[in-house]
């Protein structure tokens, strides 16, 4: 872990990979909740985890923790997301996997995701959870408009679209679920640390 200042009150942990931002995340929210860290906001990326809105001292008390080992399987709610698989990339990423489209479709309906970060757009999240094996590229040029509830693949993530919008990720289905309310505390459906599942609507 390394840990550099980002303005003038926040801090950035750079991890080593996805498994190290989601064990930083765990620790940063148990211990803020026991009330032993003060902070704004607490966002995972890529591979960095943003601690907004701290105190000068907050860099020597991180500091002063043990590393938090990665957990054996995800604890945080589980989320059903259900879709109707067949969108237009969908022989494309069998293809890729060199499977028929129906084991492609298997093989999403048994991998248990995590949502590792947000961005993009208001609750659009990152799923982490497919083989390295299963990592598809983006297209080559994003599409101008994603219907809203797509579900796509592009790289090691599989992603939900809560809005029409551009995109460029691996369209292979679509869901009727309402993933952004801003009537809901939270407004995003999945936060990060959140299980999700793939099934069959």
């Amino acid at each position: 872990m390394r840990l550099r200042r980002a303005g003038g009150s926040a801090l950035l942990i750079e991890c080593h990979d996805g498994e190290h931002v989601e064990a930083w995340r765990a620790e940063l929210w148990r211990r803020r909740a026991a009330g032993e860290l003060e902070v704004t906001d607490i966002v995972p990326g890529a591979r960095t985890v943003l601690l907004d809105g701290v105190a000068p001292e907050t860099a020597a008390l991180v500091e002063s923790w043990p590393e938090p080992a990665p957990a054996a399987t995800a604890d945080g709610p589980l989320v059903e997301i259900p879709v109707t698989f067949g969108g237009e990339d969908l022989p494309d990423v069998a293809t890729r996997w060199q499977v028929p489209v129906e084991e492609a479709v298997d093989r999403l309906l048994a991998t248990p995701l995590t949502v590792a970060f947000c961005g993009f757009a208001p609750g659009f999240a990152y799923l982490r959870g497919l083989p390295e094996e299963c990592a598809v590229p983006r297209l080559d040029a994003p599409r101008p408009r994603v219907p809203a509830g797509s579900v796509g693949l592009a790289g090691a993530y599989a992603g939900i679209y809560p809005t029409a919008s551009p995109g460029g990720w691996r369209l292979v289905g679509k869901t009727s679920q309402n993933l952004f309310d801003v009537r809901r505390e939270p407004p995003a459906l999945l936060v990060p640390g959140t299980r999700v599942r793939l099934v069959r609507a």
